[in-house]
């Protein structure tokens, strides 16, 4: 796997350009995703993830406040991925059930 620095001292490029948390496999915008979606502050960020120092968590945060256009589009083109695969995919048996009983 070749890497690329970065200006950030935990923050590298992985083969295809993707910021990555340096000595982890945890992508930026995954670690975005949820400060996003749950509203998670750096420490709240740090208990999900304590395998991430507070230093790598606020070098990512910075790497994402300088390129957040970029990233706020990646995360919005994997949400519209996700959906779509979702809606491919039948319910499970229990999905099925509950719905059935909500409707009833």
């Amino acid at each position: 796997m070749s890497i690329a620095a970065t200006r950030y001292e935990h923050i590298v490029l992985d083969e295809k350009g993707v910021p990555m948390i340096g000595g982890t496999t945890m992508k930026v915008v995954e670690l975005i995703a949820e400060r996003l979606g749950y509203g998670w502050s750096p420490e709240e960020l740090h208990f999900q993830h304590p395998h991430l120092s507070m230093a790598q968590i606020h070098s990512a945060l910075a790497y994402y406040f300088d390129h957040q256009e970029e990233l706020d589009n990646d995360v919005e083109r994997r949400l519209v991925e996700t959906n779509q695969i979702r809606k491919r995919i039948p319910p499970s048996g229990l999905q099925a059930r509950l719905a059935r009983e909500r409707s009833a």
